[in-house]
């Protein structure tokens, strides 16, 4: 019983210890496999944070898009733009996305009225083109004349959306009609005639032609936007649209064309540096691309050093909060910080720290160059 005592001790010790420690217990503590959607680590980095949410100098916003202007409470608008410090916003899609010319032009017309009632400082609009039709014989002439007709009643530029170069639009004989479609020629020599420049967005991200795979970096956008995603061949290549786009850019040398998205080479500076020295008449504009630039500061910074008088501020969606990441890539020196959305970059970034003089030129002085009609007096000198 000596020995047998200790043992009887024991067991009912680990009984004891067992009845307070469910089995399950440290297992239920152990992490469980995440995917790559769920894992979101919050960072132990301790650094200085400079949270910008205004603007330090007046911008001008050149991609914006307001749907419904010529009904649309524009003073409740500008009260938001105050609060970014925005002087101006250039609202891209005048005519709207209908395809209709008399439902375009009676958009742009409602929508330039209430701006010249309300608003007539602090908001510009761009027209666009109305594809309708493309192929028949007079459909070249119709175009160009409404563009003079627009312009003549105020808008002060043209936007290109991607959807040319795209298969939802063809023409009469069912065909795509490509960027560089020689029946759109008269349309851009118009467009230096009047001197106003054209903002052009071209294709989409390069990754979204890529193989959907662990090797893809957009592989997240991809699987949360399955609609994104392009065949190899849908509708060409992305070198190929892309090719379209430079064509008409080297072909009409006296027309000013901004071209979106800083023509979706914002990760391969190198490549943008030399299509910048090619095609002297192509400015390029920032919109959803800060995360590229937030992740290379350096190679960044160097660029628009060396473009400062190229290069414009755009934003694209209008989300008033995620301007605020923009100010702060630009404007401070902070590092290894979040971008708003995950799946366009699971990465950190870092700030660029631009000079006062590079800011001014990106934020306002470069846009007042190029589109026409804007006013200087709410801007800095």
């Amino acid at each position: 019983m000596k020995i047998i005592r200790p043992l009887l001790l024991f067991s009912l010790s680990i009984v004891s210890v067992s009845n307070l420690f469910p089995r399950n217990t440290f297992a239920q503590e152990i992490p469980q496999p995440l995917g790559f959607e769920e894992y979101d680590p919050v960072s132990t980095l301790k650094v200085e944070e400079h949270k910008v949410t205004r603007a330090k100098f007046p911008f001008i916003d050149v991609h914006n898009h307001q749907y419904q202007m010529q009904t649309q409470d524009l003073k409740a608008l500008v009260s938001q733009m105050d609060s970014l410090n925005m002087g101006i916003m250039i609202n891209l899609s005048g005519r709207g996305w209908s395809q209709e010319w008399s439902e375009g032009t009676a958009t742009l017309k409602g929508s330039l009225e209430n701006i010249a009632k309300n608003e007539p400082k602090r908001i510009a609009l761009f027209t666009n083109l109305q594809f309708k039709g493309f192929g028949d014989k007079d459909w070249t002439e119709k175009a160009v004349k409404q563009l003079e007709a627009d312009i003549k009643m105020g808008a002060k530029g043209l936007k290109i959306y991607k959807n040319l170069g795209f298969s939802s639009i063809k023409d009469d004989k069912g065909n795509r009609v490509a960027v560089n479609d020689s029946r759109l020629d008269p349309i851009w020599k118009k467009c230096g005639e009047l001197k106003i420049p054209v903002l052009i967005h071209t294709a989409d991200v390069p990754s979204f032609w890529d193989p959907m795979d662990r090797y893809n970096e957009r592989w997240l956008e991809l699987k949360t936007h399955p609609g994104r995603r392009r065949g190899i061949n849908d509708p060409v290549p992305f070198d190929s649209l892309i090719a379209e786009q430079h064509y008409i850019f080297k072909n009409n040398p006296k027309t000013i064309f901004i071209n979106a998205h800083m023509g979706w080479y914002p990760n391969n500076l190198k490549k943008l540096d030399s299509l910048m020295t090619a095609l002297p008449n192509m400015y390029v504009e920032i919109g959803a691309v800060i995360a590229e630039l937030g992740r290379q500061p350096r190679a960044a910074k160097k660029f628009f050093d060396k473009w400062q008088d190229k290069v414009l501020f755009g934003k694209d969606s209008w989300v008033p909060s995620e301007y605020s990441t923009y100010f702060r890539v630009l404007e401070t020196e902070d590092e290894y910080f979040p971008y708003h959305k995950k799946y366009h970059a699971f990465w950190r970034m870092y700030g660029l720290g631009l000079s006062d003089d590079v800011l001014k030129k990106l934020y306002y002085k470069n846009a007042l160059t190029i589109i026409p009609g804007l006013d200087k007096s709410l801007f800095p000198k």
